[in-house]
């Protein structure tokens, strides 16, 4: 049986492209257009993933179109809309050594260098730079007091070497040169 932990979420169906069943996408890969390399696609509804098939897919102007296989019209690819797009784990590139993929690193406990606990990886951020993870530790007080409810959040750059000085994927763990205060 198939769980949910098999699928990594890769974009969503945003809307209609034209009258012959091409749908827009909004693609959560980089680059936008690599969702189109993926032929298997799993679209989720309120029973689960269903497998689709991807006949063809391009890039068109900032986004993303495709067509999946046997739908041939608007009136069918209607049905299509706001669904999430999946692969399954598997269909995943094998890395390099030392390269991750974010939902590999999302959940990681991240540790700084004097052994004090900094939070659990709750997401990734992209900016010009470089890659930022949005570390949350719910035994602290939040760094600004908006609510008493919510928890400390810390934006530690992922800078591999300089940063990020240990990554340990089997016991879930993150090593970084980072204070505690900031």
């Amino acid at each position: 049986m198939t769980s949910d932990n098999d699928f990594i979420v890769v974009g969503k169906i945003s809307g209609l492209y034209g009258v012959r069943g091409w749908v827009r996408v909004f693609s959560y890969t980089q680059p936008r257009e690599n969702i189109t390399t993926y032929k298997n696609w799993y679209l989720q509804d309120g029973s689960g993933w269903t497998p689709f098939e991807l006949e063809s897919g391009r890039l068109h102007s900032k986004g993303v179109v495709a067509k999946l296989v046997g739908y041939d019209d608007r009136d069918q690819a209607i049905k299509l809309q706001q669904k999430t797009i999946a692969i399954k784990r598997e269909q995943l590139a094998k890395l390099q050594e030392g390269e991750y993929y974010w939902e590999q690193l999302v959940g990681l406990k991240v540790t700084n260098l004097q052994d004090i606990e900094l939070g659990t990886i709750d997401s990734m951020l992209e900016t010009g730079a470089n890659d930022v993870m949005v570390v949350k530790d719910p035994n602290k007080a939040p760094i600004i007091e908006q609510t008493s409810e919510e928890e400390q959040e810390r934006l530690i750059p992922f800078v591999q070497g300089d940063v990020i000085k240990e990554i340990d994927l089997d016991s879930g763990t993150m090593l970084v040169d980072w204070d505690a205060d900031f």
